[in-house]
């Protein structure tokens, strides 16, 4: 679970807030589909900001869910974006493109700072966001100890 299946290649989308770009809370993969998780990333953002698509698609549902506005389009692939609480005059069914502007923040999610709750799915399943997001740099594992000399490889 929270793995893109090997077979299919992962595209590489484009943040959908502008720069300095951070994750406030990361991905945390439920135990299974029903149990506690965070279903996506929250990304700083500012009040107002502006929001992109991250990758070519269509607009799956633009609207109120529960109390806050969600916006959800629809990539090839079987993904699925979402964005909240986004504010969009976009319909569903409207074409978008990489880099296009499809909403603005509004500073309801990350009290007091404002943030973009964005999460994925793949065929339905929730995945992590940072699967697809370009310039993420990759981690890096450092020895917690120092080699011994028997150990060293050279």
């Amino acid at each position: 679970m929270g793995v893109a299946p090997a077979s299919r290649a992962t595209p590489v989308w484009q943040w959908p807030v502008d720069p300095p770009r951070s994750v406030v809370r990361p991905y945390v993969a439920p135990a299974t589909p029903y149990s506690a998780g965070h279903r996506g990333v929250d990304l700083r953002a500012t009040d107002g900001g502006t929001v992109y698509a991250p990758a070519d698609g269509v607009v799956h549902f633009s609207g109120i869910v529960v109390d806050r506005p969600v916006l959800s389009i629809r990539h090839p692939g079987g993904l699925i974006s979402s964005y909240e609480p986004v504010e969009s005059a976009l319909a569903s069914g409207t074409a978008v493109r990489r880099g296009e502007v499809v909403g603005m923040v509004l500073a309801a999610h990350c009290v007091p700072a404002a943030c973009v709750h964005m999460g994925v799915r793949l065929d339905g399943e929730y995945v992590s966001p940072l699967l697809y997001l370009g310039d993420v740099p990759r981690s890096v594992l450092l020895p917690t100890r120092p080699l011994s000399a028997s150990v060293r490889l050279g």
